[in-house]
């Protein structure tokens, strides 16, 4: 056990040198703009034109990092320093939406596996806690409880795994066609890069760090069970 705790206080440290990055590069680069006045906005919308895409609309979102793709509503919601920024920051972000909108719109294969977890990850978040909760504390007496919750939290971890795929796959249609567009040059295309790189990186270690923390449960379960 001593061992998973370590594990634990690693992944804190890790997650937390990731956000500081992420933070500083999206500071960084939105200090350095494009060539030409083209915001978060333009450039999103210009993408979703290239890609033949008509009935996605780019809108403004409160909150900093706050920037997603709705598929439900199909609108790209971009944050207020992307919506109307003319960085490299803001046009890698509104690119990598798009990117969803893209998959979207392509029946991209790992999007329309996240989606039909969505429904059942709900349910598992609203409840995962206090079956987990419970299941700890009886579980020399009713350890089916705390399996329950195992499997709850599973689906969770199964679908920080799934996303993996999805954003990496987002970011690299997005930098495609940065470059193909000529919204990127061969100054200002790394550093799209790089912000895009850093932004994976926290999928990453959340995806790690809820299989980690699933491994901690199972432990655990296996150890309340030795003993019944």
């Amino acid at each position: 056990m001593a061992m998973i705790y370590i594990i634990f206080g690693l992944f804190a440290l890790v997650s937390w040198m990731i956000q500081s990055g992420l933070n500083s590069r999206f500071k960084r680069y939105s200090q350095i703009p494009l060539n030409g006045q083209m915001t978060g906005k333009d450039v999103a919308e210009k993408m979703l034109r290239d890609y033949g895409i008509n009935d996605v609309q780019v809108v403004s979102t409160r909150g900093h990092l706050t920037d997603n793709y709705n598929p439900t509503n199909k609108t790209i919601n971009l944050s207020e320093g992307v919506y109307d920024s003319n960085s490299i920051a803001a046009a890698a972000v509104a690119a990598h939406e798009c990117g969803h909108a893209v998959q979207h719109a392509t029946a991209y294969k790992f999007l329309k596996m996240r989606s039909r977890l969505v429904p059942v990850v709900s349910f598992a978040s609203k409840w995962v806690s206090w079956v987990l909760l419970a299941g700890i504390v009886t579980v020399q007496t009713f350890p089916q409880l705390l399996l329950f919750g195992i499997v709850l939290f599973a689906m969770t971890t199964l679908f920080s795994f799934i996303t993996l795929p999805v954003e990496i796959n987002a970011s690299q249609r997005a930098l495609a066609w940065l470059s193909k567009a000529g919204i990127t040059n061969v100054n200002t295309y790394g550093k799209a890069k790089d912000a895009l790189k850093w932004a994976a990186y926290t999928y990453v270690i959340a995806a790690l760090g809820s299989l980690a923390t699933l491994f901690y449960y199972v432990l655990i379960f296996l150890s309340g069970s030795r003993r019944n």
